[in-house]
């Protein structure tokens, strides 16, 4: 592709848009793992976080023609973004010991990177197609989501402290994004549908689709729920008997 050929401005503003669609998740993971950090480590863990989900970003564009050849791959990530979405509300029910887990920062780097490498695979396959090969305009790609994921997770994580419900919220959003890579999965296209199912079953694949969906989310928001429950109901026995 012509370097600032027409093609090549087109595949730019597509790449931007992806970035701007697809950078959310990165940001919502980002403050919602920083979130129980101390306020001088909090910029720290956003910085590099986004470096982190840069790098492992990086690294999947490189091998991405590799990766399309791995089966069961959105499969596989989808359920491990499935059980981060979870833990970030189980962290937040686990006030007890003051949150070892979500409030220190080298674990709060490493739930960053791993939902970023989970989540980097619907980012990485839709910036590759839309370069169509060009790696100039995947390297920019790349640059472009920097400032993008500092500052939505910046503005997500002073919302969060404001409304609380925020994480909530922003745990559903990660669920739907792991339901949507196990929809995708290539090796479930007869549960969900794929470009070479018949027209007749798309009722029930699009049934199957909105059932996963609603079962993600409603699964990962009962189970943050009970565990915090749980958490409180604890801590106020030991209240209780001391």
């Amino acid at each position: 592709m012509e370097l600032f050929s027409t093609p090549w401005w087109s595949a730019l503003l597509a790449i931007i848009l992806i970035d701007l669609v697809l950078a959310g998740d990165n940001a919502i993971v980002i403050a919602l793992a920083a979130r129980n950090l101390p306020s001088h480590l909090q910029k720290k863990a956003i910085v590099w976080g986004t470096v982190g989900a840069i790098v492992v970003r990086s690294a999947m564009t490189v091998g991405v023609v590799w990766l399309l050849k791995i089966p069961g791959l959105m499969l596989v990530g989808g359920l491990g973004l499935l059980w981060i979405a979870y833990k970030l509300l189980a962290d937040q029910g686990d006030k007890e010991h003051d949150g070892p887990v979500a409030s220190t920062f080298w674990s709060a780097m490493k739930t960053i990177v791993v939902a970023d490498a989970l989540m980097g695979v619907d980012n990485v396959l839709g910036v590759a197609g839309a370069a169509h090969g060009a790696f100039d305009l995947v390297v920019i790609g790349l640059l472009i989501s920097i400032p993008i994921v500092v500052f939505g997770s910046t503005m997500v994580l002073k919302l969060v402290e404001r409304f609380p419900v925020i994480i909530n919220i922003g745990a559903a959003v990660l669920a739907f994004t792991a339901a949507k890579m196990i929809v995708s999965e290539p090796l479930l296209d007869m549960v969900y549908g794929g470009p070479e199912s018949p027209p007749a079953s798309e009722i029930l694949h699009t049934a199957a689709q909105w059932g996963t969906y609603t079962l993600a989310v409603t699964g990962v928001l009962g189970a943050g729920w009970w565990v915090t429950r749980r958490s409180k109901s604890e801590r106020d026995n030991k209240l209780a008997t001391e």
